[in-house]
């Protein structure tokens, strides 16, 4: 995220003045959307990118505002703070997810659990890529989980063990999904949750 950063940045000083009115707009847009992309809701960040949007001004004045608050973010981002505060949100998110499918199990569902584990899973796995800087979608639509796994284990973010893993969990999962109840049963489900909580205490998002 920091070099999506470090790359609008650059193209920021690079521009010569007086500044093509297009090109000006285009880059705008673009620091705009990255630092909406790497910002928490609600963040001090968030808060001034509204500001500056909520603004009457001409867009050169944006430009400069929003190149003050990207260069503000990527920096906290290099020293570590907003990497780690964005890793503690996603950690409660997917384990409000783990403990929605915990409950289901110990209350005696089985397949609603399994199919609420693997969404969890999913969600993760989307995160982790966004994390590792590769592309959630494909020609405008979002990747499905398996491909998203196998880019994972390309770029060596985990190993081919893992990946394995991770796809024997989304074949429960679909199983769950597609109503095949009988080809897994509750032991197996409980596995599945420790199992993915595990692997995102490990490779955090």
């Amino acid at each position: 995220m920091a070099e999506q950063l470090d790359e609008l940045i650059e193209e920021f000083r690079q521009m010569k003045r007086p500044r093509p009115d297009e090109r000006e707009r285009i880059l705008k847009n673009r620091l705009e959307a990255a630092v909406e992309r790497a910002s928490l809701p609600g963040s001090t960040y968030a808060k001034q990118l509204a500001e500056v949007r909520a603004h009457r001004a001409s867009d050169g004045w944006r430009l400069e505002a929003i190149h003050g608050i990207a260069v503000g973010l990527r920096d906290d981002i290099r020293s570590g703070w907003v990497h780690s505060v964005v890793e503690l949100v996603h950690a409660d998110m997917h384990s409000d997810y783990l403990e929605m499918g915990e409950s289901l199990l110990n209350s005696g569902y089985k397949d609603p659990a399994a199919v609420i584990t693997g969404t969890a899973l999913e969600v993760h796995v989307r995160a982790l890529c966004i994390k590792s800087g590769i592309a959630t979608d494909m020609g405008g639509k979002p990747k499905k989980a398996d491909t998203m796994n196998a880019d994972l284990k390309k770029a060596g973010v985990y190993d081919g063990l893992q990946q394995k893993q991770a796809t024997a969990w989304m074949d429960l999962r679909n199983k769950a999904a597609h109503g095949n109840y009988d080809d897994y049963d509750e032991a197996q489900v409980r596995l599945f949750i420790d199992g993915v909580r595990a692997f995102m205490v490990k490779y955090p998002a």
